[in-house]
């Protein structure tokens, strides 16, 4: 197998020539720079004895439990115990999901948006499979698409809504196309979700909210996947979910067992809190948002029609020349950014990464506007 070398690799090489100073603002990687919530910490330090035993690869009933709870309450959608596998994360079942589901495809075809989390390419060579790189540019409003030839050629189709790195989310509509085109082309449906719960106004749709509006309540073709990282500023815990079609899930589970990747016992009691409480999550949603309204007052000035998301804590903002951009801005202002071109790939001409960079706006109000301010000078 051969992998690319990840963003953060990459990006190191490119700047490993230029002295690193104090202060250095870091907008590359997309990890709350905010405390976790104490009622997480408390939970973890009050079953660390728990240690002791070895944990369930079905995750224990109280945290099954506590994600039901979540689906339910944020989506209004009822699922069964059957229908949701708790995780280690959602990247480890982003890279081992599709080695598993198109090991018996004779010539396998794995579909995911252009720019991407480097896990849904790196998914697609472990298992051998033809990748269909859908392009998010201006053009198409940053959201995938597939021509019904693709469709019928593909086994597998990741999405990413809200959209990391750009910030697009897919309407209840869209989504519910999406859904529709899975039952008539016969393609597994997965949806990344894991920046649902970052969002400035409206709640973003959930691909299992559409599954139930098409009248496909027992989510044929159709997978969700969701975390607790962005939500609770808690990425260090590892908890995520697989939620939808049982009959997928079923086998899946029996594959996991055999994959070691089961939650220490007290991780898991301190992730049930964060999946059963919602309150602890408004701070940080209320200061993503904040910072997005400061991106857009502060950047707009140079660039007056900058798409600024609503979703995410993201922004995919256009330069001339994303490589050297970056190593100029780190030199002249401290502050390091991550270009797009190494978060795409060029596929039918074009890269639609070049010349963006990402900006990962996850700190406090104070530190985003001031970094904001020293950036807009060198666009």
């Amino acid at each position: 197998m051969e992998f690319q070398p990840y963003p953060f690799e990459k990006l190191q090489a490119l700047i490993q020539d230029i002295p690193q100073k104090e202060g250095r603002i870091s907008l590359t990687i997309g990890e709350p720079q905010f405390p976790t919530p104490k009622c997480i910490c408390d939970a973890l330090k009050q079953n660390v004895e728990s240690l002791n035993k070895y944990p369930k690869t079905a995750g224990e009933d109280f945290l099954k439990t506590a994600m039901l709870g979540f689906i339910q309450r944020r989506f209004n959608v009822e699922l069964q115990p059957n229908e949701l596998i708790p995780t280690f994360g959602t990247r480890e079942v982003l890279f081992n999901f599709p080695q598993f589901y198109l090991f018996n495809k004779a010539n396998p075809t794995l579909a995911h948006p252009n720019p991407f989390y480097q896990i849904y390419e790196g998914a697609a060579i472990a298992a051998r499979a033809k990748s269909i790189y859908m392009n998010l540019d201006s053009t198409n409003a940053f959201k995938p698409k597939l021509t019904k030839e693709q469709m019928r050629e593909c086994d597998l189709v990741i999405l990413n809504s809200p959209n990391n790195p750009t910030g697009a989310t897919l309407s209840l509509e869209e989504l519910k196309y999406w859904v529709e085109c899975a039952l008539e082309f016969g393609f597994l449906l997965l949806n990344d979700e894991c920046y649902s719960e970052i969002y400035s106004d409206s709640k973003p749709h959930s691909i299992l909210e559409a599954s139930v509006a098409v009248g496909n309540t027992s989510f044929k073709n159709i997978l969700a996947l969701n975390s607790i990282s962005k939500r609770s500023s808690a990425p260090g815990l590892r908890s995520g979910f697989i939620a939808g079609d049982s009959t997928i899930l079923k086998p899946y589970l029996q594959y996991r067992t055999y994959i070691g990747c089961a939650s220490p016992l007290p991780l898991q009691k301190a992730a049930s809190v964060a999946w059963s409480e919602d309150t602890h999550t408004e701070h940080s949603r209320a200061q993503y948002a904040k910072n997005l309204q400061l991106a857009a007052e502060i950047l707009r000035e140079k660039i007056p029609n900058l798409r600024i998301p609503q979703d995410t804590f993201y922004v995919w903002l256009p330069v001339t020349n994303d490589l050297e951009w970056t190593k100029t801005l780190l030199q002249n202002e401290n502050i390091l950014v991550l270009p797009g071109s190494f978060l795409s790939r060029e596929k039918n001409g074009e890269n639609p990464g070049n010349n963006f960079v990402r900006l990962a706006l996850v700190y406090e109000e104070p530190i985003i506007q001031d970094a904001l301010l020293r950036l807009q000078k060198w666009l």
